[in-house]
């Protein structure tokens, strides 16, 4: 105990190291042989502090190499140039200019025998005990949950070709069979579990990564933008669509997240939760430095950060073989947030454990949904639940490729109240997801379309192909002429 610490720190919910401490901190001192002491600490410690009065503050301390949660190397990349005016898609959140200002701080949280704030006492703890998903959604509601809107975003980059190696039987995560794949899957749990929260079932639902959104667009799974009715529905449009359109990247969850912001600012601030589901992490260039984000990185950092001026959670579901390290950096680290609007959850890893199949969906859809009730709370703690900003953001999906008989490369949707659906794709879209071509053709599309002699070893970014050889000094795609920031060899 040090009564010379003169501080006061709230700090919610998450642990922080003295480097990120200093940073955040740079106008309050502390005693150097208490930082001496403190940063020689090899586990999280709870320091108490007695503040020149009756209160007692928690610090939370996070040192040494055995801390589970450590700051990024891009945190404070990121923390510095978002303050610094570098913010050129958004505008300055008013929580981001304000939560630097250290006023007064919340009431002291001595849980520890003492009386539980307000928000703790209305939001127990969930259990993790359940063995079915009408389990799961009685204990939502029991937490506090009232009403939720669901949104769906479906990542349709290339990698969802070979990230099912592992988990998938080296099949295509987006393959379509007898058997749910783990997209459908996902959307399945999720659906019947938030189905009662849904007053109108209506689902509004959209793909990214594909080619004809590559890392800038969403398309919508319906010509005329038309919400699905219900996860039923949703999952046969997803079944239409995954055959008529074409695999290709990079991967960003901006525009997604984007879309879900304009969603929730025209229904007027009504609770939303945006399930996002993808097969792999944002594209990181091999030319990004350390301690930097790539621009996808960034731009989808920037996009959580603006999500949680807005009633909006976003779920991250990650299917296939991963790897899933920087997810749990924006799970944990993200700073400059109204709320914790973001949760990543690893639907392999719950759905390969050996108990039986209702357990294994009631977990997951408890992992991914344990933090909604409590995310509702600050939305209304916040003022910002059933409130309207003025469409700071404005999004309009591209129609669904390959359906009916315009266009639908072109930049505008179509606003054609009819759905028909056309013929299988033509050749110009590639081969249809989990079909497949006759044996010469598919020989010929392996070979490398600069040399015509190597077989395709390495892909780009936005999808295309090449050889090695060919591709390894590549500046820019030859088949799209996109810029070339990722590249990854192919076995």
């Amino acid at each position: 105990h040090y009564h010379d610490l003169r501080p006061l720190i709230y700090y919610y919910k998450k642990a922080f190291s003295l480097s990120t401490y200093r940073r955040l901190y740079p106008s309050l001192s502390l005693d150097p042989l208490i930082l001496s002491s403190l940063s020689s600490l090899k586990e999280c410690y709870r320091a108490w502090t007695v503040l020149k009065g009756e209160s007692v503050w928690i610090i939370e301390v996070m040192g040494g190499k055995s801390s589970k949660r450590r700051t990024p190397s891009w945190y404070s990349s990121f923390d510095s140039s978002s303050h610094s005016g570098s913010h050129h898609d958004y505008p300055h959140s008013s929580y981001a200019q304000t939560s630097q200002t250290y006023g007064p701080p919340p009431p002291p949280q001595s849980y520890y025998g003492g009386r539980a704030p307000e928000s703790k006492r209305k939001y127990s703890k969930i259990d993790d005990n359940y063995s079915s998903l009408e389990q799961v959604t009685d204990a939502l509601a029991r937490a506090g949950l009232e009403s939720s809107n669901l949104i769906v975003g479906i990542d349709f980059t290339k990698s969802n070709e070979w990230t099912g190696a592992r988990s998938f039987h080296r099949r295509s995560l987006h393959h379509i069979g007898d058997d749910q794949n783990p997209y459908e899957q996902a959307i399945s749990i999720i659906g019947r579990t938030l189905s009662n929260f849904d007053e109108d079932n209506l689902i509004p639902c959209f793909g990214f990564g594909d080619a004809s959104t590559h890392d800038q667009e969403v398309f919508s799974f319906n010509p005329d933008e038309k919400f699905c009715n219900g996860f039923e529905e949703v999952l046969t449009r997803y079944r239409e669509i995954v055959p008529r359109l074409r695999l290709a990247g990079p991967t960003s969850f901006a525009p997604i997240i984007e879309m879900a912001i304009t969603i929730v600012e025209q229904s007027g601030g009504q609770y939303h939760v945006l399930l996002i589901i993808a097969d792999g992490q944002v594209t990181r260039s091999v030319d990004t430095e350390n301690g930097q984000l790539s621009p996808q990185e960034r731009k989808t950092v920037e996009a959580i950060v603006k999500a949680s001026e807005y009633p909006l959670s976003i779920i991250l579901v990650g299917v296939g073989d991963g790897p899933w390290d920087m997810m749990r950096e924006f799970d944990d680290n993200i700073p400059a947030r109204a709320f914790d609007n973001f949760q990543f959850v690893n639907f392999t890893d719950i759905m390969s454990k050996k108990v039986d199949r209702s357990r294994k969906e009631a977990e997951f859809a408890l992992a991914a949904l344990m933090e909604i009730p409590s995310q509702y709370k600050a939305t209304l703690e916040l003022n910002i639940l059933g409130a309207s900003r003025g469409n700071i953001i404005d999004r309009v999906p591209l129609p669904p490729p390959l359906y009916g008989g315009a266009s639908w490369g072109a930049s505008k949707p179509s606003r054609s109240n009819s759905f028909r659906p056309s013929a299988p794709s033509s050749d110009r879209y590639g081969t249809a997801v989990g079909t497949s071509r006759p044996a010469s053709s598919a020989s010929d599309d392996n070979v490398c379309v600069i040399c015509l002699t190597n077989p395709k070893d390495m892909a780009f970014g936005c999808g295309h192909q090449t050889c090695c050889d060919c591709g390894q000094d590549l500046q820019l795609c030859p088949i799209c002429r996109s810029t070339i920031q990722t590249r990854i060899k192919l076995f």
